[in-house]
């Protein structure tokens, strides 16, 4: 439907240039003794002309110029012009009445430059169908370079969803794991936690956005579910808005920090502190995660340390120039902050 809009667009302009370029001379003809076939031979005849080579090189001939028909492309263009020229002098000499001899009527120039110069007007739109040739292929090369982009940009945020949602699921386990010696009924109501979450992941997540509510919601039930492993030697604290204004982000853009969090700030013998904060101004969210720091050795296999670099690499995908990323420790605090312009 777009395309036909387009070509009615385009036939629109051209009748309308044409109209104005055959209905110029005439216009300024009017109120003059000008005589109308002096205006035929010189401007209409010669519009006529001209609109033929353009459309014939415009229609026909320019495809010859991308592929190996080059020399063919000029040949028949210069058959062309030449063929145009004869019988436009010919009609010439039809219409107009004989010269008398001796050479009445002022000094004329040479023929091998009237010819010459005809050439080179019959040129003008040749030159012209390549340049609109030239701006269409350039215009088409950049919509298929824009429509490839969006596919790659598409396909790697899937890739780094895909890949965010096993991260995931692999940590949610392994929390449930450590339950299952200790607090079996713990670990039954994590089972059923874990549940609520996945069907988030499923049936919430595989769209481009998602309502700000439904994540900060999917937040809840995930800290919900990783404090129920964790001692009294660990205090979490959220602080999360109370009124939710209408936004839309991308989803499962804070799980990340918010394992991280986890993942680094709890240790089994010493007071570990962890808070989660997030601020609306505006259309921006602001996200801060304070996690006591206790750094896994590398026999730690608990995670596979993708999620905070998963999460910068789809923050610059789906929100460059639009976000705000750091992380530093603070009296052995690792504080990790996000800024995000929804707008």
């Amino acid at each position: 439907m777009i395309t036909l809009k387009n070509k009615k667009l385009e036939v629109s302009i051209h009748l309308l240039i044409w109209l104005v370029l055959f209905f110029l001379p005439a216009a300024f003809s009017l109120g003059s003794d000008g005589n109308w076939l002096e205006l035929f031979k010189h401007f209409w005849l010669q519009l006529i002309f001209l609109a033929v080579i353009f459309y014939i090189n415009y229609l026909v001939l320019i495809n010859w110029l991308y592929t190996n028909k080059k020399l063919g492309f000029v040949l028949i263009n210069i058959g062309l012009i030449i063929a145009l020229i004869i019988f436009k002098h010919q009609i010439f000499d039809w219409i107009e009445s004989p010269r008398p001899k001796g050479g009445g009527g002022g000094r004329r120039p040479p023929e091998g430059f009237i010819y010459f110069m005809d050439f080179m007007i019959y040129m003008i739109p040749v030159a012209f169908s390549i340049a609109i040739s030239s701006g269409q292929k350039m215009k088409q090369a950049e919509e298929i370079k824009r429509e490839a982009d969006n596919i790659k940009l598409k396909s790697e945020l899937q890739h780094l969803k895909y890949q965010l949602q096993p991260h995931f699921f692999f940590n949610a386990l392994n929390n449930i794991y450590s339950l299952i010696d200790f607090a079996p009924e713990k670990a039954k109501h994590s089972i059923h936690s874990l549940g609520k979450l996945m069907r988030h992941l499923l049936y919430k997540t595989d769209v481009e956005k998602i309502r700000l509510f439904d994540e900060i919601d999917f937040l809840n039930k995930y800290i919900e579910l990783m404090t129920l492993r964790l001692n009294d030697n660990t205090k979490v604290l959220t602080s999360f808005p109370k009124m939710i204004p209408n936004l839309e982000i991308a989803p499962l853009l804070f799980i990340s920090i918010v394992e991280n969090a986890f993942k680094h700030g709890v240790s089994a013998t010493q007071h570990s502190d962890i808070s989660f904060k997030m601020e609306i101004v505006d259309d921006e969210i602001h996200f801060t995660a304070s996690n006591s720091n206790f750094p896994k050795t590398e026999m730690d296999k608990s995670g596979s340390g993708i999620g905070v670099e998963n999460l910068k690499k789809r923050l610059s995908l789906l929100y460059p120039e639009k976000y705000e990323f750091h992380s530093h420790l603070n009296n052995g605090m690792y504080i990790a902050e996000m800024k995000l312009k929804t707008k």
